[in-house]
């Protein structure tokens, strides 16, 4: 299932599937280092306002996928020009594995179910 540029191995398997807003803000911050409110709307935008995180939930996600390893606080990168009290992000080596790994897993679930809705034999 997972393409051979990243391969999934069981290590990351075994956080599938992952909560939804892990999801988001990872393949937010795999565009490139964001604050809090950065990823917020980089989140809005990608889902056309559909997914909001509230600031409990945000931070709270931020310090799990830190806890996990997935991300990291920028302290001496921080952009230029940027206040420190901002808190800035970065996705690591090991959290865009498990991105990567996810986004197979969900592809492979699309295409089963694009599959069955083209085939016609739908059940109610």
């Amino acid at each position: 299932m997972a393409p051979e540029n990243h391969p999934a191995t069981d290590d990351v398997l075994r956080h599938l599937p992952l909560k939804p807003q892990w999801f988001h803000i990872l393949l937010a911050l795999s565009e490139d280092a964001r604050h809090g409110s950065g990823i917020v709307r980089s989140i809005l935008q990608a889902t056309d306002g559909k997914l909001r995180l509230w600031p409990a939930t945000l931070y709270g996600s931020l310090d799990d996928l830190s806890a996990n390893g997935w991300i990291a606080e920028l302290v001496a990168e921080r952009p230029e020009g940027e206040s420190e009290k901002k808190r800035f992000y970065r996705i690591t080596p090991a959290g865009a594995r498990i991105l990567a790994a996810e986004t197979d897993r969900l592809q492979a679930l699309a295409r089963t179910a694009l599959e069955r809705v083209a085939s016609g034999n739908l059940t109610a």
